[in-house]
């Protein structure tokens, strides 16, 4: 069986601060937070969503921010640095923006392109690397206008315990493509416009350890429940033990962990986010699944409120 995704649909991180972390990714890199649930695991725990203007595939960031989790350590079995992707042109803009924020940054290059290096307030890893590919996005919020606006994910940089092992899975599995290899890196990509360049140490790192300022998944696109499920078997048939098919509202998705280590889901595009609020209204209310409807009033009352905000400097 041949199978190909197109490339990353969503990551999904922890973080202690709810407040701060819409603060720090609608306040500071403008995303929209375009859903406000929580874990349906865990329904103490917020489960905050960030994207474009409708949460496409290959935008959304997705955090779970636990108040007094511990700690993590950024290391083998996950994914060490997200990439996102700006208009050619913006880096001097976000390299001032950053620096307004007193968020610290450094720039490195691979693969012949420019990065800006730097952490959120929980600690997790980001880059932001400008592309001409992919299209701009359509939100515009507090200092951040639609040309210089964040596009999506650029991809990711997998740090594995076992990185041949994960190569082969990138490439023969999902069906990526190997562009090549500079220095401690070997690079991969889809076919989509954007969460598209995958790159893999190629010496085994140390196992991390998860927490806060960590990612716990990365999850790949498939485009329909028809391909979801021979996404299923494809993977299973390759070695590996997917879960069945979860249903997480606003996509299917299946979790299996790689051999280096790290967590991978597969999700489908569809619904979308908007399949339980209008678009010019998502993230605005508390959305939860209908089995957890009826505790809504004690669900509320333990979470901690939240508010998009537009930024002391930001404010005309």
């Amino acid at each position: 069986m041949t199978q190909q995704t197109a490339g990353i649909h969503h990551i999904t991180a922890f973080v202690r601060d709810a407040q701060a972390n819409v603060d720090f990714y609608a306040g500071v890199l403008g995303l929209r937070l375009v859903k406000k649930t929580i874990n349906f695991d865990a329904p103490e725990v917020y489960h905050l969503y960030f994207g474009d203007e409708m949460g496409s595939p290959g935008t959304i960031i997705t955090f779970f921010p636990w108040a007094n989790s511990r700690k993590g350590r950024i290391g083998g079995g996950q994914v060490g640095i997200t990439s996102y992707v700006v208009p050619v042109g913006s880096r001097s803009f976000w390299e001032e923006r950053l620096t307004k924020f007193a968020v610290p940054f450094t720039k490195v290059e691979r693969f012949g392109e420019t990065y800006l290096q730097f952490e959120d307030r929980d600690g997790l890893q980001l880059e932001i690397v400008e592309r001409e590919e992919g299209k701009l996005s359509t939100w515009a919020f507090g200092g951040v206008p639609v040309d210089k606006a964040i596009k999506g994910f650029g991809g990711a940089v997998l740090y594995s315990t076992a990185p041949t092992k994960t190569a082969h899975l990138l490439e023969h599995v999902m069906g990526l493509a190997r562009i090549g290899q500079e220095g401690a890196y070997a690079r991969y990509r889809s076919t989509a416009d954007i969460g598209n360049v995958i790159d893999v140490n190629v010496t085994p790192m140390a196992y991390g350890a998860g927490g806060a300022g960590t990612v716990h998944h990365i999850a790949w696109r498939a485009k329909d429940d028809a391909e979801h499920a021979l996404w299923r078997s494809h993977v299973e048939q390759s070695g590996y033990h997917p879960t069945p098919i979860v249903d997480r509202q606003y996509f299917n998705a299946i979790y299996f962990r790689e051999e280096g280590g790290i967590l991978f889901e597969i999700a489908t595009d569809p619904p979308g986010f908007a399949r339980d609020e209008q678009p010019g209204a998502l993230g605005e209310k508390l959305m939860l699944p209908s089995w957890y409807e009826e505790h809504r009033q004690q669900i509320e009352a333990n979470l901690p409120p939240i508010q998009v905000r537009v930024l002391e400097g930001d404010e005309q």
